[in-house]
């Protein structure tokens, strides 16, 4: 094959798959701003120091798989051999750098779910319905149909209702239907204890939703994950079409240069020819 078409092909494809490296990787650095930043994720309200040092560090991740992509592009698109080692240098830089962000998450993972439990067993505790936290608990049990992280009777332990003589009451969102009252996050089925104060409760849940949380967690981590290693994937890819277009430019500049013989060749021809108009002169 021609050293010059060789070279477009590996270009094309070059830029394929860096388009798709680039893709992955600002999907990464979401993922690290949603895990450090977003206030309706339990994984936020509390994280561990593991935790933050994942999104952190998948946050980095992204901004070098920018800034690697734009060295790629104009390496391959200027051919320029140097850049090209460059850009294969960060490539492996970045592959051991997701290792160590997806071993972290798989080492860690007990350590990040006790931290989730820590959270809601604070939530719990402090909860009033008033607040961002609050109002992120009671989604969880409404929509994922559980009470407390174990069960109702966590809701015991919260500090409204360790103060009150009378504990039978939960928040509106462990009931399959309720009235909340204008000013009160809380609900009974006992008519005695609803009113103005307290709303009306129907059908509380049972269940307990700490294993829709682990579920929830160990979905997110799985996706991470995946993602990290699909980017580590393309990485291997683009690796290997660098080299073979490092190659490929180097053996276009090779040919392009005289060899020794080929000169001294020219040379004598050169010379024969100037001694046969030297003879047509005599």
């Amino acid at each position: 094959m021609n050293v010059d078409v060789k070279i477009q092909m590996l270009n094309f494809f070059f830029e394929v798959f860096n388009f798709i490296f680039l893709v992955l990787g600002v999907s990464v650095c979401g993922i690290g701003l949603w895990i450090l930043f977003d206030g309706g994720s339990l994984l936020n309200v509390h994280a561990s120091d593991e935790l933050r040092i994942v999104g952190a560090g998948l946050i980095l991740i992204g901004l070098v798989v920018f800034a690697v992509s734009i060295i790629g592009i104009v390496g391959a698109t200027k051919e320029i051999r140097c850049l090209l080692l460059v850009y294969m240098g960060l490539l492996i830089a970045l592959v051991l750098g997701q290792l160590f962000v997806a071993l972290l998450l798989l080492i860690n993972r007990d350590t990040i779910e006790q931290s989730l439990d820590q959270t809601v067993d604070r939530i719990i505790f402090w909860y009033g319905g008033h607040n961002r936290t609050d109002t992120l608990m009671d989604r969880i049990q409404r929509y994922e149909g559980c009470c407390g992280r174990m069960g109702p009777s966590d809701w015991l332990l919260n500090s409204f209702l360790l103060n009150l003589t009378n504990q039978d009451l939960l928040p509106c969102s462990c009931f399959n239907s309720s009235r909340p009252a204008i000013n009160s996050p809380w609900c009974s089925e006992r008519q005695n204890l609803t009113g103005p104060v307290y709303g009306v409760g129907g059908g509380s849940f049972e269940q307990g939703c700490k294993q829709k949380l682990v579920d929830w967690l160990q979905e997110n981590l799985l996706t991470v994950v995946t993602m990290d290693t699909a980017l580590m994937l393309i990485q291997v890819v683009q690796f290997v079409f660098s080299v073979y277009l490092y190659r490929a430019l180097g053996s276009r500049t090779a040919a392009k240069v005289p060899q020794p013989g080929e000169q001294s060749d020219l040379r004598g021809q050169n010379y024969a020819y100037v001694d046969q108009d030297n003879a047509d002169l005599y």
